[in-house]
């Protein structure tokens, strides 16, 4: 093989390499809030509850309704559905605690419900459109069709420690 066939079968290569990375599935957990729906990466989750009222801390922020005991570890609970600003925000039969496991600590987000685990190409998740905003949408990593379908990815971890939340050790909010 001569150096041009060598540098042309090598590009084809990468660029083989670059589409199965593209194309590479992703599993998602979703969720709803309102009318919308969520997705977040399932490696995130440790398991899903249903919802108890959690213990209120003074002071603390709306969307953090307050701790559980889970097994012996306390767990702070944030309503997503505060956080993200939804109109309505009821509990029934249907609302659950999505426990995740968020820089090493263990957090609990309260959605409407929990619709099931999705297996996402990287070819179906799509860029957010950016937006001019006074609300953070930094969180949100993508948007993906599915059927009839509009998912709306999010970064958890980047939601979860986000300054307002309070919820990273001192450490940690010095490296941001």
């Amino acid at each position: 093989m001569d150096m041009r066939n060598e540098a042309t079968h090598l590009a084809r290569n990468d660029q083989a390499r670059a589409a199965a990375a593209q194309k590479a599935k992703a599993e998602f957990l979703t969720f709803r809030l309102g009318a919308e729906e969520y997705g977040i990466d399932i490696l995130r989750v440790q398991e899903i509850r249903s919802y108890e009222e959690p213990t209120r801390i003074a002071n603390a922020p709306s969307f953090i309704k307050g701790v559980v005991n889970l097994r012996g570890v306390i767990v702070p609970v944030v309503d997503l559905r505060i956080k993200l600003g939804c109109e309505k925000v009821e509990y029934n039969g249907f609302t659950v605690v999505i426990v995740l496991n968020v820089h090493g600590r263990v957090v609990g987000a309260v959605v409407d419900s929990v619709s099931d685990v999705l297996e996402l190409a990287g070819d179906l998740i799509k860029p957010a459109p950016e937006m001019n905003t006074t609300v953070d949408t930094g969180f949100i990593t993508g948007i993906a069709s599915v059927g009839e379908r509009m998912l709306i990815l999010m970064d958890i971890e980047a939601l979860m420690s986000s300054a307002d939340m309070g919820l990273m050790d001192g450490a940690a909010q010095n490296l941001q």
